[in-house]
């Protein structure tokens, strides 16, 4: 990625992070109940992750917000002149930083680790 390219992104995920704050608060008890369990993690690809046993309902669910987020991401990234690749990447460091201790994440190495009280496992590309 170019630097420059890089930081246009960074600067829109990170707006976009801001904006999503309210929304957050207004979660979905399921989707909320499955992050609290551990069911769901934030992947390095800007997507979320079954973490463990899956159900019908659950995957529904995680293919449900993940369809909106490449929307959202596919946006964004033609907005800012960057790849939806490179975009959805940009925001997955981000919502990966923001995961809270006790939440699942998927680690640079691929493997679902639960965030503790420092800062999660980035992939060293991150910005």
């Amino acid at each position: 990625m170019h630097k420059r390219n890089l930081m246009t992104i960074v600067g829109a995920a990170v707006a976009l992070a801001m904006l999503a704050t309210p929304a957050q608060a207004q979660r979905d008890p399921a989707y909320q109940a499955a992050r609290d369990n551990g069911q769901i993690g934030e992947k390095m690809d800007g997507y979320l992750g079954i973490v463990g046993a899956e159900t019908p309902a659950l995957r529904a669910m995680v293919e449900d917000l993940n369809i909106r987020r490449r929307a959202n991401y596919a946006e964004r990234a033609q907005a800012n002149n960057a790849t939806l690749v490179e975009y959805a990447f940009t925001q997955g460091c981000i919502l990966i930083a923001r995961t809270a201790p006790g939440e699942m994440y998927q680690a640079p190495d691929g493997s679902w680790q639960q965030r503790g009280d420092g800062p999660p496992q980035r992939d060293p590309r991150c910005p």
